[in-house]
């Protein structure tokens, strides 16, 4: 078998999120509380693909970087 091994499109979304998320807070605690605003974005993203099942960091990892969903024909 040579097929190539390749994270699900869900994988990375979540350590997209968690990783900006985690960013953000820290930044808000230690730089500014402006930085809440990432975090806030990070959440807009999670609930437009939660809801409609696509968002821009998903859209752009199908098209440039070919990540599929572990749903099958689901975005």
């Amino acid at each position: 078998m040579n097929e190539t091994r390749s994270w699900p499109l869900e994988r990375v979304l979540f350590l997209m999120a968690g990783t900006m998320t985690a960013l953000g807070a820290l930044l808000s605690a230690i730089v500014s509380p402006w930085f809440l605003l990432l975090v806030a974005f990070v959440a807009v993203n999670q609930l437009a693909y939660a809801t409609i099942g696509a968002c821009g960091a998903s859209i752009v990892l199908t098209r440039f970087f070919g990540f599929r969903s572990a749903m099958g024909g689901a975005r």
